[in-house]
């Protein structure tokens, strides 16, 4: 990422991810040993560079937002019981995103469909949609990817 887009980048996201409610992913991992946090701010920064690359045009500031609280659902999926995490966490994270971050439709709509074609029913309706979509497969393969040749 060039030194100007960094900065750009930084600014969007600082105060989110440093709020103490967001913090809170680091408690738990996502992929392999990559907490949720980790996870999440990849996800934010490869949307914001999709989207610059690509001249897209999504605004920066939701499509960040959405990108980050993606998978704000706040527990570890590991071991919550939930055979059905694939599914329901993205209604959960979206429930979770919109209390503490006050957050606008388009950005609850690209956490409610960043599973699809998973969750078939949720299409990306949406620039920031399709964006965080693209960049949640292409960070959790690389996570995957990195984890098994670890």
């Amino acid at each position: 990422m060039k030194r100007r887009d960094r900065e750009d980048f930084e600014a969007l996201i600082r105060e989110l991810s440093a709020d103490p409610r967001a913090q809170k992913m680091k408690e738990y991992i996502q992929h392999g040993t990559v907490t949720t946090f980790d996870h999440s701010m990849d996800v934010a920064r490869t949307s914001f560079s999709i989207n610059r690359k690509l001249h897209l045009r999504a605004p920066e500031k939701e499509l960040v937002t959405a990108a980050f609280l993606h998978d704000y659902f706040l527990y570890d999926w590991h071991d919550h019981g939930d055979r059905l995490h694939g599914y329901h966490h993205p209604d959960i994270a979206a429930e979770n995103a919109a209390r503490d971050f006050a957050i606008g439709e388009k950005e609850a709509d690209a956490i409610r469909s960043h599973m699809w074609p998973l969750t078939i029913t949720r299409t990306p309706r949406s620039r920031i949609a399709w964006i965080v979509t693209l960049a949640d497969k292409l960070c959790s393969t690389r996570e995957t990817i990195m984890e098994r040749h670890a």
